[in-house]
């Protein structure tokens, strides 16, 4: 089930395994490309003078490394290990461990829908990796929105099974935004308009937005939503509903983004 293209892009970043090490440099396999392999010189091992190659790497180990070159004519691909930074490889293995997990996702979906894994993941893989990235991501929103997700595939006889195994497996993303509140009135009652306007921010959505004590007159809004822009907009309703309301009792209030 060839997922990938034959060859990777020059700059990507990729998941290799150490098969061989020389003086002059390592010989890879690319997990994510048939096992094809590749090689690192020397002086892309690391940054700085390198004196013994085994320092830095070792056979059977799993490295992140940029593509250079490649001369798809010739089978060579030169990698480099010294143009990543520590975030960059994170990231990169994180990935791959997600797309590790899809595909052993999409042979469950295969079993629901009673097909060979190969022939299963060949009717809804490569669509769903040009429309959103990665097969990973395809079930992450399939967990997440699953009326979206159909609505963009309800055309193919596969939707229900890769919904169903989704659901299951797939805890939907979130994020989390913070914003502090600055509310205060010195009225006699005012300590019960303050709260009132503390609740009228929860209640915007109460399974999204938490109300955290900092210290009077400032209190912590903090937002939990499945994408970013849906937190955002959540914020700045509590926001809007907590300031509305501590204004209308004669109170005084503002609001700072974290």
């Amino acid at each position: 089930m060839p997922l990938r293209a034959e060859y990777p892009e020059e700059g990507e970043l990729v998941i290799g395994t150490v098969t061989s090490i020389r003086n002059f440099g390592a010989f890879v396999t690319l997990d994510e490309y048939a096992k094809r392999e590749a090689f690192i010189h020397l002086s892309e091992v690391a940054a700085g003078w390198v004196k013994y190659i085994r320092d830095h790497v070792r056979e059977g180990q799993k490295i992140v490394a940029r593509v250079l070159r490649i001369d798809p004519q010739k089978g060579q691909i030169d990698l480099s290990l010294k143009r990543i930074n520590d975030h960059q490889r994170r990231e990169k293995i994180q990935a791959w461990k997600n797309e590790q997990r899809a595909l052993r996702l999409a042979a469950q979906v295969a079993t629901v829908l009673g097909k060979p894994t190969e022939q299963a993941v060949d009717l809804f893989g490569p669509t769903l990796i040009e429309r959103y990235g990665s097969l990973f991501a395809a079930f992450e929103l399939a967990s997440a929105d699953p009326k979206q997700f159909q609505k963009e595939n309800d055309r193919t006889g596969w939707v229900a099974a890769f919904l169903k195994v989704a659901r299951e497996n797939i805890v939907p993303p979130h994020v989390t935004i913070l914003g502090t509140l600055e509310i205060k009135d010195l009225q006699a009652d005012g300590a019960e308009h303050v709260k009132a306007a503390l609740l009228a921010a929860e209640q915007v959505d109460p399974q999204a937005v938490e109300v955290q004590y900092v210290g009077a007159p400032r209190y912590r809004l903090r937002i939990q939503a499945g994408q970013y822009k849906q937190a955002e907009e959540t914020l700045k309703k509590a926001t809007e509903a907590a300031l509305r309301s501590i204004k209308s009792s004669g109170g005084e209030g503002s609001f700072l983004r974290a």
